[in-house]
């Protein structure tokens, strides 16, 4: 039922997709591409049935690891509202380097980030198969700035995105992904831009990933595996929307911690 519920969005989401492949391709498009590595921390700790707090870091580099791309910081509250969907809030801080040939900033900069984020994560399983639905509204607080000399950005404008990911997991043994079971996992993102000062980015960025897995115990999980990631930036240089094609490796870090009394008072 749940499967049949979101169909329509399933939809809509290839088409976007199928939409930036081809606007991707068109000889009007200038593009940039990097090789990149992405080594990534996520920490979730429980505190009761209900509550939680997620925790994580993002060590994004160009050139797979020598040169710096992003650096991600984001935590938030999360809340169990049924089993099988959970809502969280939160605040991200992220800092962007100019890497690539054609950086993101037109002046050659770095910038800081400042956002908020609202999300839910709605997930299910059919057979061996488990798959989850990501949506999450950000407001973004993007510095830049407003001449080549100023050495710190004096403006940061409001951008709008809308995310959705669709991602499986199966696992590579045995019919459930339980403790020492390596599993396969797929998924695929589109991140799309709106509001007044949305630029040349309504589309904004996909990402595809593909990871092998491997489940120790409760409490941590490790992923290895290649991420392919377009970016569309919100200027033109020489009146051309630019691109960036980036691929590479990405590494998830994955920790649960249970904080409740309930755990606390077992000694798990």
């Amino acid at each position: 039922m749940m499967i049949g519920g979101f169909k329509k969005v399933f939809i809509w989401f290839l088409v976007v997709i199928l939409a930036s492949t081809i606007s991707f391709a068109q000889n009007t498009r200038l593009n940039d591409e990097n090789t990149i590595g992405w080594y990534n921390y996520f920490g979730n700790f429980k505190l009761n049935n209900k509550w939680g707090i997620a925790s994580e870091y993002q060590w994004r580099r160009s050139n797979l690891i020598t040169d710096p791309q992003q650096g991600l910081l984001r935590v938030g509250l999360s809340y169990q509202l049924q089993p099988k969907v959970q809502l969280r809030v939160g605040y991200a801080w992220i800092e962007t380097a100019p890497y690539g040939d054609i950086p993101i900033n037109g002046f050659g900069k770095d910038f800081t980030e400042h956002r908020a984020f609202q999300m839910a994560t709605i997930g299910d399983n059919v057979g061996r198969v488990e798959f989850s639905h990501r949506f999450m509204l950000e407001q973004r607080w993007v510095g830049r700035y407003s001449n080549s000399s100023l050495e710190k950005e004096d403006e940061f404008p409001l951008l709008n995105r809308l995310r959705y990911m669709y991602r499986m997991q199966v696992p590579l043994k045995g019919k459930s992904i339980a403790d020492k079971t390596p599993y396969f996992a797929i998924y695929d993102e589109v991140m799309i831009g709106f509001g007044k000062n949305v630029n040349e980015n309504i589309f904004d960025q996909n990402r595809l990933g593909m990871l092998v897995g491997y489940r120790f115990n409760k409490n941590f999980r490790l992923e290895v595996g290649y991420l392919n990631q377009i970016v569309q930036l919100g200027r033109e240089v020489e009146g051309r929307n630019v691109f960036q094609r980036n691929n590479g490796l990405i590494l998830n870090t994955l920790f649960n911690f249970d904080l409740s009394k309930k755990a606390l008072k077992s000694g798990n």
